[in-house]
């Protein structure tokens, strides 16, 4: 068969040519030769370019060819990450690693493989016995004195996908420097023969419900009012894993704080990696919580929560006492989470002066309001929870962490993980649910109090795609214009600070004063107005698009008018997108 006359990319006729040539099983050639046969467009798509191992790890389709997740490509990724541990702890005798997955098509085979090539190389593996949620994980690597982790998931994509995210020895996944030298190790990997596929399988040690108890434990350890809990343990809960890996840890979470009224959606309590019920695992989109909701309605219950496929997410939806359910964003439980634990720890005389918060960049500035009107301080970071992760890091031993969050669902309680946590996040927001109850309230009550005190603030996001090489340079284009001829005002309101991660400089444009940046260099731009409003521009680091922050700021003087202050702040909102020609 020659390759080189098909009608595909160089690239790929190269790799495919590798493939069917090398060592690679029988079954994996097979399904090259038929896609030969039936589909080169597919065949491309598969072999022109190597499945890029990102700051994150790798996250793609399933299927056979260098730029699919498959078990070549991930024990390719799995010899680099082992060449760079084995390089980074020159003085660790016993080297040990981590390694768990979700409920995805293929992930106990990738895990497998994982461990396999990390026993291969010397490195003792603590493997999960069965699926896990992510940050167990990331407990795990911290709790068991591990200098690396593996979980196999691709998060809330698709079920076409999976992934892989490393984690470094603190529990949190790669930053600078780590994170593009281990890039660096991956790239070196160029064919089978450097791998170690097999061997010392001896090192590779099953763990399991030891774990979970350790985790549970300490999850237990954030409630903050027990008494609470007991009084009003039968608060009607509807929990929904989204087929995925909240299953094994959140019920266990809720029975062992004494919820005793917690109903899960059935059809979505069932491990299945083609999420068969919802047409994206994500709790981000109303769409995922429609059956949660519906059987809410069904038991008058008093609030929803579902976790994604690898539990680090959370999405909520909350009853009104008109009987109308409601969505929270991120930002909004994000927003009551920090107010709670401030709150709480105020009143307990827990905080000393040392407490802070963490929130990203484009997360709702009523976090920081919250906080730093409380004595709390407040630290911004870069997008992304790995970022979160590191200023925990830093501030190890001299300052104490409260929580954090960012506005895409995800948020942490206390420091024992350090990734996003979905199932310490479920405990907490029941332990609110119920707080709520004590004080004749419902969880959107306190985010109504909350609003009448702060002020009213309000997030949109704008996601705009551009596809292709045209859609990349218009993007660049974008950022170009934005800089070198930034908004004056915005809908009405003088800009009067803009702030530059890429230049790493906060301007004042009333004073003219110009302060640093304390941040890695990032393509955002942050512009804010004179009436609190704040809009951030970011293009995707992973997909073709360019993403709009939207935050606004109203007065809420009653909880009558919260529905007129909200439809005002959608029309304020819009008006920012109308003046910057978005719509």
């Amino acid at each position: 068969m020659n390759v080189m006359e098909l009608n595909i990319d160089i690239t790929a006729q190269e790799n495919v040519q590798k493939w069917l040539n090398g060592n690679y099983d029988e079954e994996t050639k097979e399904a090259i030769r038929k896609m030969i046969a039936e589909n080169q467009s597919e065949l491309n798509e598969s072999f022109y370019k190597n499945l890029e191992f990102g700051t994150g790890g790798l996250r793609g389709i399933m299927g056979v060819g260098t730029n699919r997740m498959n078990k070549y490509t991930v024990a390719m990724a799995t010899q680099g990450l082992a060449n760079y541990v084995i390089s980074s702890f020159p003085n660790v005798k016993n080297l040990k690693a981590a390694v768990a997955y979700d409920c995805r098509n293929n992930s106990p085979l990738f895990a497998k493989i994982t461990a396999n090539v990390l026993a291969a190389n010397g490195i003792h593996v603590y493997l999960f016995d069965k699926l896990r949620p992510t940050p167990e994980l990331s407990f795990a690597v911290r709790q068991l004195g591990c200098q690396v982790g593996v979980m196999i998931t691709a998060s809330h994509n698709p079920k076409e996908y999976n992934g892989y995210k490393a984690y470094w020895d603190d529990g949190g996944q790669f930053v600078a420097p780590h994170d593009t030298n281990v890039i660096d190790e991956v790239l070196k990997i160029k064919s089978l023969e450097d791998i170690k596929m097999s061997g010392n399988e001896d090192n590779i040690e099953i763990i399991g419900e030891e774990i979970d108890k350790i985790y549970l434990d300490r999850v237990e350890k954030n409630c903050l009012l027990p008494d609470v809990i007991r009084r009003h343990s039968d608060i009607k809960i509807v929990y929904t894993p989204l087929h995925g890996t909240g299953v094994t840890l959140v019920p266990a979470i809720l029975q062992r704080l004494g919820f005793t009224n917690v109903t899960m959606v059935k059809e979505q309590a069932v491990n299945d990696g083609n999420f068969p019920t919802v047409k994206s695992p994500n709790p981000e989109e109303k769409s995922a919580l429609e059956m949660a909701i519906a059987l809410a309605k069904d038991i008058d219950a008093d609030i929803v929560m579902a976790t994604d496929p690898d539990a680090d997410r959370v999405g909520i939806a909350v009853k009104r006492k008109d009987g109308q359910w409601i969505l929270l964003n991120g930002n909004q439980t994000a927003s009551v989470l920090t107010y709670y634990l401030v709150n709480q720890w105020k009143l307990n005389n827990k905080l000393a002066g040392k407490e802070f918060i963490v929130k990203t960049i484009v997360t709702s500035e009523l976090i920081k309001d919250i906080a730093e009107r409380n004595g709390v301080k407040s630290y911004d970071v870069l997008t992304g929870f790995k970022f979160i992760a590191d200023k925990i890091k830093e501030l190890e031993g001299k300052e104490v962490f409260i929580g954090g969050g960012e506005e895409s669902y995800g948020y942490m309680i206390g420091d024992f993980v350090r990734d996003k946590d979905a199932v310490s996040t479920c405990a907490m927001i029941a332990e609110i649910a119920a707080w709520a109850a004590d004080n004749g309230k419902t969880f959107f009550d306190v985010l109504v109090d909350l609003y009448k005190e702060y002020g009213f603030y309000k997030e949109d996001l704008l996601s705009m795609t551009k596809k292709g090489k045209s859609g990349n340079e218009e993007i660049k284009q974008m950022m170009v214009d934005y800089r070198s001829n930034p908004p004056k005002e915005i809908a009405g309101s003088k800009v009067v600070c803009i702030k530059d991660y890429q230049l790493q400089t906060s301007t004042n444009l009333q004073t003219g004063a110009v302060e640093a940046i304390n941040l890695p260099k990032s393509n955002v731009l942050q512009f804010f107005t004179a009436d609190g409003s704040k809009v951030s521009v970011r293009p995707s680091g992973t997909e073709p698009k360019i993403k709009f922050y939207f935050g606004v700021k109203g007065e809420l003087g009653k909880p009558e008018d919260f529905d007129n202050v909200n439809s005002a702040l959608d029309s304020k909102i819009k008006a920012i997108k109308t003046s910057l020609n978005l719509e």
